[in-house]
C-alpha cells in the first residue's frame, strides 16, 4: 500500500514539474503582443474577415 502511494505521489510531482515547465519555459518577457489590434476593440479574425473560430 506505501508503494502505491509513494508512486502516485513520484507521478503527481512529474506532473506538476510538467506544468511548471511549460508555463513558464519561452520567451524571457512573455508573448510578443501588436498594439494595433487592440487599439479599436476589433479583433484579428473581425479585421482580416475570417470566421471566428471554434
Amino acid at each position: 500500500m506505501g508503494l502505491i502511494l509513494l508512486e502516485a505521489l513520484g507521478a503527481g510531482l512529474v506532473f506538476i514539474l510538467i506544468v511548471w515547465w511549460t508555463m513558464f519555459s519561452g520567451r524571457k518577457k512573455g508573448e510578443l503582443h501588436d498594439d494595433d489590434d487592440d487599439a479599436d476593440g476589433k479583433g484579428a479574425n473581425e479585421k482580416k474577415n475570417l470566421p471566428p473560430e471554434a
